[in-house]
């Protein structure tokens, strides 16, 4: 498929992977709606992508706010007067023992990960379904398959989204509304600095793993391939993908090399 002229709204977009899919789409011609809480690395990302001669409109928006979701996705949809697909790349995670974290922190996370990808794609559906076209692109995680140490808040999050949006894109058959959900393992961003701990304050510290993850340009190339294609789901990373292989043919041998595992 084609990108040209393609309004695309793109969420978590001021940095990491959202930022190198707002580049990655602009390439291709598309027209970008571009969203995420700090304004100053939004506008940041809007320029640059500007500056390769695209349309690029921002709408500032904080997930973890359910209430402004609406007026917010009324706002990316008057921008151009439609979209044609959104991306939902925000994205919270978690570095703390279950027992210890507090329940606002479980419920930011839920909500960020989980509950405003849902709020927004419900915002944004009866146009699509309208006009018999469009596509919700979801950045999920390999741990909506894998669920770590320390992150049982964010695989929660993630197991939620695979399960809600594999859902709806069977319902959704035959309207011409696509679905895609595209799991990416490490991705060298900064993630795990922004990373919640116990209570709500910042990890901020760049895991081993994510430093040694892939290049967000190259993977943001893997998802944008997927949406092209048409692929309802792909896992995405190095040798980590082999775990869900591992999870689900080999489940003993897996919870026992698991329970070994000291994540930070």
């Amino acid at each position: 498929m084609s990108f040209d002229d393609q309004v695309i709204w793109i969420t978590g977009a001021s940095g990491g992977l959202g930022e190198a899919l707002a580049h990655a789409f602009a390439g291709r011609g598309a027209r970008l709606i571009l969203s995420a809480r700090r304004v100053g690395e939004l506008d940041r990302v809007a320029r640059a992508c500007a500056g390769a001669g695209r349309a690029v409109e921002v709408v500032p928006l904080d997930l973890a706010e359910p209430a402004e979701l609406a007026d917010r996705a009324a706002a990316a949809e008057a921008a151009f007067g439609r979209i044609d697909m959104v991306v939902h790349a925000a994205g919270l995670s978690q570095r703390a023992a279950a027992v210890e974290t507090a329940d606002h922190v479980a419920r930011l996370i839920m909500e960020v990960n989980f509950f405003a990808p849902v709020a927004l794609t419900r915002a944004v559906l009866p146009a699509m379904l309208r006009r018999g076209g469009g596509r919700i692109l979801v950045v999920g995680s390999l741990a909506g398959y894998v669920a770590l140490p320390r992150r049982s808040s964010y695989a929660a999050s993630k197991h939620a989204v695979l399960g809600y949006f594999n859902a709806l894109r069977a319902e959704l058959a035959g309207s011409g509304v696509k679905v895609t959900v595209a799991c990416p393992g490490y991705v060298r961003t900064d993630l795990s600095r922004h990373a919640l701990t116990a209570d709500g304050a910042p990890h901020a510290e760049l895991d081993s793993t994510q430093a040694r993850g892939m290049d967000p340009d190259r993977c943001a190339a893997r998802i944008v391939q997927a949406a092209e294609y048409d692929r309802p789901e792909v896992l995405i990373g190095g040798k980590e993908v082999l775990a869900v292989y591992l999870r689900r043919w080999f489940p003993s041998l897996f919870d026992r090399l698991l329970g070994r595992f000291r994540p930070s």
